[in-house]
């Protein structure tokens, strides 16, 4: 049965119905607000756990198509923009995407790639976090699910490592034999390599679509050049920090390395569906990378992918059926673009940052952008979801940020990294959070204390270091 929880459900709604008949300023029209009630409501929702997101999402389309607000004197053109979410080539390319990881993941091959780093490097603890953190790294590209990623390759390794080396949740001794400093080791890797490539995380594709509307376009290639080089050195210096947060007790991992080894020869050699997962992986990134040179885009490579998995079985068709993150994401993706698309569309997004501008008219964008960037930053603590803070902020700090003057593809690819760094601030902050933080390695409070301070190590590493680095590369 779904968990719904009614006394929140009905405070939103009364949030909601509060918002819709407020008077309409001047400059907007109705249907602005109308949408912005639906669309703060079913933020809020998300964010009080009111309801699981699919059925906010199906509300939310139910009201837009009832109320016809998006075009109010045309009720087909109206339906049909309120349903236009589900055609949108992001919100597939998000789906699509996520049949992908899952052939990582049952081809054993993403596994296979973890082993093999942590055979090389994993003699130490930090070895050990390295080892795991580049398996992040190489699967990043071509797995935009990091739950997928940290919760069904990573995260197994991991914990199956801690407790061969007797660091089980038990009791504050055996965590933090290494449990605690690999668990946070994991987690903010694979935030890290979600903001380093487009494709490392599903919600870098609405930041990309939210740019696109304002007029600024990023490529596959032009995020991962200007995100590579500061993503590089946060994580070869996480693992430090954390290491001097929570240091771990084990000074020596040489069974990691041993047992890493044993599982390797098991193995044996690729198998034919592995072999087939790299080719697939292989034509991808080819694809991502200079499919625009022929106009081909990011959703038709993934559904090239796609075709390839299943035309050599390494997926089948029942696991296409049977993946339901897959689906739940296409519903709620797709009704949260549609109604951010919508807000944009009538004139909000513009008559908001013409607002703001005129009490920040005189703020040189120098200041404006590590503001913003602060502000958007800071304010996840206030989210349990990505994607509805991105969703919920993305568009109009990026219309507001252009407005006084501060270079778009700058502040879109910053606000888009950004979409991934905050996660490290809390237990909730990101996709994988719950999974590794429910092994119960990790309390709250080193959870909060670790991500506060990382947070200051990210935003100087990609402040100070990347605005260097784009300059460098020409961004602005």
């Amino acid at each position: 049965m779904e968990n719904i929880n009614f006394k929140k459900l009905l405070f939103t709604l009364i949030f909601s119905f509060t918002i819709w008949f407020l008077p309409v300023p001047v400059g907007l029209k109705p249907e602005a607000i109308y949408l912005l009630a639906v669309f703060l409501g079913i933020i809020l929702g998300i964010i009080l756990k009111a309801a699981p997101m699919g059925t906010l999402s199906m509300l939310a389309i139910a009201v837009v198509t009832l109320t016809g607000m998006l075009a109010p004197d045309d009720p087909e053109k109206a339906i049909s923009l309120a349903l236009s979410g589900f055609s949108n080539t992001i919100i597939w390319f998000i789906t699509v995407s996520v049949f992908i990881a899952r052939g990582f993941i049952k081809s054993g091959l993403g596994t296979r790639i973890a082993y093999f780093f942590i055979k090389k490097f994993g003699r130490t603890p930090l070895g050990l976090a390295y080892s795991l953190s580049f398996a992040d790294f190489i699967l990043a590209p071509a797995i935009p699910g990091n739950t997928a990623r940290a919760g069904g390759i990573i995260y197994p390794i991991m914990q199956s490592i801690a407790d061969s080396m007797g660091s089980t949740p038990d009791s504050e001794e055996s965590r933090h034999r290494i449990g605690t400093f690999l668990t946070l080791c994991c987690y903010n890797a694979t935030l890290i390599t979600s903001a380093i490539f487009l494709t490392g995380t599903s919600s870098n594709l609405m930041c990309q679509k939210f740019a696109a509307d304002l007029g600024i376009s990023i490529s596959w290639g032009y995020w991962a050049l200007a995100g590579i080089f500061p993503g590089i050195i946060s994580l070869f210096v996480t693992p430090v920090i954390i290491k001097k947060i929570v240091p771990p007790q084990i000074k020596s991992t040489h069974q990691a390395v041993t047992a890493a080894a044993e599982y390797l020869k098991k193995l044996g050699p690729l198998q034919p569906e592995e072999k087939w997962m790299v080719i697939t992986f292989l034509v991808l990134l080819f694809l991502w990378i200079a499919g625009p040179l022929w106009k081909i885009n990011a959703t038709t490579s993934a559904f090239v992918g796609l075709a390839l998995l299943l035309l050599t079985q390494v997926l089948t068709w029942e696991d296409v059926k049977k993946e339901q993150a897959a689906w739940d994401s296409f519903i709620w993706f797709s009704a949260l673009v549609m109604m951010a698309s919508g807000l944009n569309t009538l004139g909000f997004f513009n008559w908001l940052g013409e607002l703001i501008k005129l009490y920040l008219a005189n703020l040189s964008w120098l200041i404006a952008f590590p503001v913003i960037v602060l502000v958007y930053f800071y304010s996840h603590y206030l989210f349990a979801s990505a994607t509805a803070h991105v969703a919920a902020m993305y568009a109009v700090l990026l219309g507001l940020g252009v407005s006084l003057g501060v270079p778009g593809t700058l502040l879109a690819l910053m606000l888009g990294f950004t979409g991934s760094l905050y996660g490290t601030l809390t237990q909730y902050g990101h996709g994988p959070a719950p999974v590794l933080f429910g092994s119960g390695y990790v309390t709250v409070t080193e959870w909060w204390k670790t991500g506060f301070l990382l947070s200051v190590s990210f935003l100087l590493i990609w402040l100070v270091l990347g605005g260097v680095w784009w300059k460098v590369i020409g961004v602005f």
